[in-house]
């Protein structure tokens, strides 16, 4: 692994219109909380997307003189139910530092699978904060494990979901 990147897949049970819809749509309700995975820290914050080439991701983060708006990243690919990717930058990423992310939803029997593939994480310069002092694969594990707990939530909101017509 030369730790370009870090691929992780969950089996959610809802097909991949659903699937894509609560990934985009609902992902305050399903992204996980807490300093680890928001900006926002334990601050109050709302996480979106914008649905279409050109959206923002971003997080506003409620502030004593109003909301502060964070942008994570920009949506490249906008092809529901199949697949979306974005740029993706943490808040001590320098403006022009971006990094991808790819996710993709495939049929898996009733259900879908959700595989998120994130990369570019080798073009972060040694000494970057966001590396935590780890290189090459132990980088891309610290970051698939990341992704694996917001996953992880994302299978448990999908769980939760009455189906829709």
């Amino acid at each position: 692994m030369t730790g370009d990147r870090a691929r992780v897949s969950v089996a959610v049970d809802v097909p991949p219109p659903l699937a894509f819809e609560i990934f985009t749509q609902e992902i305050d309700r399903w992204w996980r909380r807490g300093s680890k995975f928001r900006h926002a820290g334990a601050r109050l914050g709302l996480l979106r997307i914008e649905p279409a080439v050109g959206g923002r991701l971003f997080e506003s983060i409620d502030g004593d003189n109003g909301p502060h708006v964070f942008e994570v990243g920009r949506v490249r690919v906008w092809d529901p139910p199949r697949l979306l990717a974005f740029t993706w930058r943490n808040v001590n990423f320098a403006p022009n530092e971006n990094t991808e992310v790819e996710v993709e939803f495939s049929p898996a029997g009733a259900g879908t699978l959700v595989t998120v593939t994130h990369h570019g994480l080798s073009a972060l310069r040694a000494d970057h904060p966001a590396r935590h002092g780890l290189q090459g694969a132990a980088f891309s594990r610290m970051i698939g494990l990341w992704w694996g707990e917001q996953m992880t939530s994302l299978r448990v909101v999908c769980s939760q979901s009455e189906p829709r017509s």
